[in-house]
């Protein structure tokens, strides 16, 4: 992002961000590698990827943000169907619950698995499942795949309020990868993230607290006030 800016970064900005400490291990993010042997428990009843399709149980593809008992065309138990009908999404930490133990979080459900007891098998699952849903697909700063902040802000960096029009005007090098009108063809889309979501972000590249090496190198030439302002026009864009 704007190669055309300087890359020298404030000194009381990356003086206050030094202090800046992670909230998650790497390991409590999950790897979605490892999540490939987890899925072996889940693959005698769904599957997962191109081509999907229903069996015993519901394919998974898009299950982030998926009210439960909600994929057209099949058969759920009442429970989960209830459930979904009383409000139940398939977040995150919703997910972790039911796959921790099924029964206990949807009681009557038709699920024969007993879950899996570890939180390590837990979140390298939810990484792998992460992959097959299209909005977001890698941001775990997003909803509906949301996790802690890995990093936590100095209230004044937060409270920088954004130039939209300026943010436009930096969005550029931005478009070149992410695709203005939200779709997701590859890369995560990062239109209509809340600022707040997109500024975190943004600030944990730049401290390489998230370990992507041309977002480290293109978040660590922006200002705090060109990072506000790239969110508010993220933010608000039709």
């Amino acid at each position: 992002m704007l190669a055309f800016l300087t890359s020298q970064i404030r000194m009381p900005a990356l003086a206050a961000l030094l202090f800046v400490a992670p909230q998650l291990a790497a390991e409590d993010i999950g790897d979605a590698k490892a999540g490939t042997e987890v899925w072996e428990h889940c693959s005698a009843c769904h599957q997962i990827g191109q081509g999907a399709t229903s069996g015993i149980g519901p394919h998974l593809n898009g299950i982030f943000g998926r009210a439960a008992g909600g994929l057209e065309g099949f058969d759920y138990s009442k429970g989960l169907i209830r459930e979904g009908n009383n409000g139940l999404v398939w977040s995150l930490d919703k997910l972790d619950a039911y796959l921790e133990n099924p029964k206990a979080l949807v009681s009557d459900t038709r699920m024969s698995f007993d879950g899996l007891e570890t939180k390590k098998e837990r979140d390298d699952i939810l990484a792998f499942l992460r992959q097959f849903s299209d909005n977001p697909q890698n941001i775990p700063e997003a909803p509906p795949t949301a996790r802690t902040h890995e990093i936590v802000l100095p209230p004044e960096v937060l409270a920088i309020v954004g130039d939209s029009e300026y943010g436009e005007y930096l969005a550029s090098e931005c478009t070149t990868c992410h695709q203005i009108d939200g779709a997701n063809e590859g890369i995560p889309s990062i239109t209509h993230w809340p600022q707040e979501d997109f500024v975190v972000a943004m600030h944990a590249y730049k401290v390489k607290v998230r370990p992507h090496p041309v977002m480290q190198m293109m978040a660590g030439r922006l200002t705090d006030e060109e990072i506000a302002a790239l969110a508010a026009y993220f933010e608000k864009l039709e």
